[in-house]
């Protein structure tokens, strides 16, 4: 079969992806300590906060979906919104890691926790501006289905392993930087915790060379599905393009009962921490899960030609339950022993492509079962949905494992310097395995329901591809 892409596009896509969730992951799994232990907020509010600004950006969303359908740019409808959001995720990634002595909670107050919302929420802004397009250009780099799915396969790896990059970046920076060149740092700080300086470099790194990779989507992807320029949209329009996309439905209700799925990444610097000594060990944690991660991403495109994705996605999201569940058991009433412990985060790794490159495949899907309906091709409005469903999930999952860690003493006994409690642990690592599996099979449900697989995607997939040969060879008799 034709193949569209080359290795260039499909790498540019993959480190564009890979960049862009470098600085996703670090807001996820820094921003929380940062404020904390720089700025003395409260974790349990700022995980709140958290999840109001992003909940409040949301509205965001279907803004930039239906000016993507309004596109009509050389550079296509998607790549002019991710050239725009680089400039805002670069100002705003460094100054949500910027520290403001006089803005500290016990000389500021509440003002702190005004601030906090105010930058995080022009960073959630921006983070749309890339997010939105980033997603949404997929469903049109290849009007093949199956090749889709495998470049989506290999992009969401490369995706997985950058939102897990800031547990090593983050070290690195902090072994690198020369005690003179720490320039935030003050009077009497040390090493360990992380001090100011070292969050501000580490972010200021991440996202340069982070909107670096992003900008190589702009320079070396194509835009190949054909879509009618210049279309404008009402609200009434976007809503009926989701109402009448049944398969969609159930991919975004799966999203929602599963939100959890990915709150440990919300709380790994407070889980390394306390279950293995130190932040700077975080690596320890992204790197187990993470190598799981990449092996299901690797055999998912396989399992779905195997089983087809409503097989694959039941079978993962069942066994990231039984797993994650499993871990938990064993580590707070058999053994708490770390190599025990590595081995069942590798294993609950296997299960990550049911949360970040399955929606992906079945959305792209969705967009294609929408067009054969209707002939209508809506990816603005769609991949908007999807960005908001993750942003609001993600910020759920955050906000729900930083209560977890606010009730179980975690800043107590750090703010007095004593031992973590086998409490503490036990609590930590059930919202870190446990509660997140728990959710992974609440997700399944839906997906019984869903039929866009096998001899059906194959047919849409035919069926809109001979449309469109028809339409090109239309054009060229005219």
């Amino acid at each position: 079969m034709k193949k569209y892409m080359n290795i260039k596009e499909i790498l540019a896509y993959s480190l564009g992806l890979f960049g862009f969730q470098a600085i996703v992951g670090l807001l996820n799994s820094y921003q929380a300590e940062f404020y904390g232990s720089i700025m003395g907020a409260s974790l349990a509010v700022v995980g709140i906060i958290i999840l109001v600004a992003k909940v409040v950006s949301a509205i965001f969303d279907p803004i930039v979906g239906n000016k993507i359908e309004g596109t009509n740019s050389k550079l296509g409808k998607f790549k002019p919104f991710i050239l725009a959001s680089i400039p805002v995720l670069l100002i705003f990634t460094a100054i949500v890691f910027f520290d403001i002595p006089g803005l500290h909670f016990d000389k500021a107050g509440n003002k702190l926790y005004i601030y906090i919302f105010v930058t995080f929420l022009f960073w959630c802004l921006g983070m749309t501006l890339a997010d939105v397009p980033t997603q949404g250009i997929a469903s049109v780099l290849t009007p093949d289905a199956n090749e889709r799915t495998n470049v989506v396969s290999i992009a969401n790896t490369a995706k997985q392993i950058g939102f897990a990059a800031c547990a090593v970046i983050v070290p690195i920076i902090c072994l690198i930087i020369p005690e003179g060149s720490k320039v935030l740092v003050k009077k009497g700080e040390t090493d360990t915790p992380m001090i100011a300086g070292e969050y501000f470099w580490s972010a200021l790194a991440t996202a340069a060379a982070g909107c670096l990779l992003m900008a190589l989507i702009v320079l070396w992807n194509k835009e190949r599905v054909p879509y009618t320029a210049g279309e404008k949209n009402t609200f009434k329009d976007m809503i009926g393009a989701i109402k009448g996309n049944k398969p969609l439905i159930l991919v975004i209700v799966s999203y929602f009962l599963g939100f959890g799925r990915q709150m440990a990444m919300g709380i790994q610097v407070q889980a390394a921490n306390a279950l293995i000594g130190s932040q700077n060990l975080v690596i320890i944690l992204g790197i187990t899960t993470a190598i799981g991660s990449m092996i299901s991403m690797a055999i998912t495109p396989v399992l779905i030609k195997k089983l087809g994705e409503k097989v694959t996605y039941l079978a993962l999201s069942i066994y990231g339950f039984v797993i994650s569940v499993a871990a938990y058991i064993v580590f707070a009433y058999v053994t708490n022993n770390q190599i025990v412990m590595y081995v069942f985060l590798f294993l609950i790794g296997l299960q990550f492509s049911a949360v970040t490159l399955m929606p992906m495949i079945m959305t792209a899907d969705c967009v294609d079962y929408y067009e054969y309906e209707t002939g209508k091709r809506k990816e603005g409005p769609v991949y908007a949905l999807l960005s908001l469903t993750i942003k609001v999930c993600l910020a759920l999952g955050t906000a729900l494992g930083l209560i977890f860690v606010g009730k179980s003493g975690y800043s107590e006994a750090l703010a007095a310097g004593e031992a973590f409690s086998d409490s503490t642990k036990n609590m930590i690592f059930f919202a870190y395995t446990a509660m997140p599996g728990i959710l992974a099979l609440l997700s399944a449900i839906p997906i019984f329901k869903y039929d866009i697989y096998g001899e059906k995607k194959a047919k849409i997939s035919a069926e809109l591809q001979a449309r469109r040969e028809a339409a090109s060879t239309a054009e060229v008799t005219e």
